[in-house]
């Protein structure tokens, strides 16, 4: 029912924390396949990645991709983000009623300081991009990254969170400082 498709440089740590999220769903058996799309990679992404039994492709183009994906609907994420508790659920929800893109509620736990948000455009997968591969194959064109996919489109919100790889990456520094 669901692929869900990853950009990834060196994105080890991050890649290991949006697949362990990801387990509910292929334990539930909405997750068909993972697609993680390299771009030079020189870290253990591709170990991650086929770990987890993910496609890791390191050359590719983005209408095969597409089109090689096993499920009706793809949820393009950014490497890091982690879809909170209840995500199997709300995507479930949304497919069988709706055919239009959603995407996930930004966590409240995990927002940018007020400063930081004002004037701000969201990045394009920073909360998630669900979608029906029909309607990206529709639009698609080669050279395209996965933002391009989902920027200035319109979509509903799931009744789920999502942590975003922002925030993941933000606490990564903490640790290390």
């Amino acid at each position: 029912m669901l692929t869900i498709i990853m950009e990834c440089r060196d994105n080890e740590a991050e890649l290991a924390q949006t697949l362990s999220a990801l387990v509910a769903g292929a334990v539930e058996g909405v997750v068909r396949d993972v697609i993680v799309l390299d771009h030079g990679s020189r870290d253990g992404s591709a170990m991650v990645a086929d770990a987890a039994g993910c496609r890791f492709l390191t050359s590719w183009d983005i209408k095969d991709v597409m089109r090689s994906a096993r499920g009706d609907w793809l949820l393009l994420l950014e490497p890091g983000a982690r879809p909170m508790t209840g995500w199997v659920d709300a995507i479930v929800d949304h497919v069988s009623v709706n055919a239009g893109p959603a995407r996930f509620l930004g966590s409240r736990s995990h927002r940018r300081p007020f400063f930081q948000r004002v004037g701000r455009k969201i990045p394009p997968l920073e909360q998630g991009y669900l979608v029906t591969k029909q309607q990206v194959l529709a639009s698609i064109r080669t050279g395209m990254a996965l933002a391009d996919i989902a920027a200035g489109k319109r979509s509903r919100t799931l009744v789920a969170e999502i942590v975003p790889a922002w925030a993941v990456k933000a606490m990564r520094a903490q640790v290390v400082v």
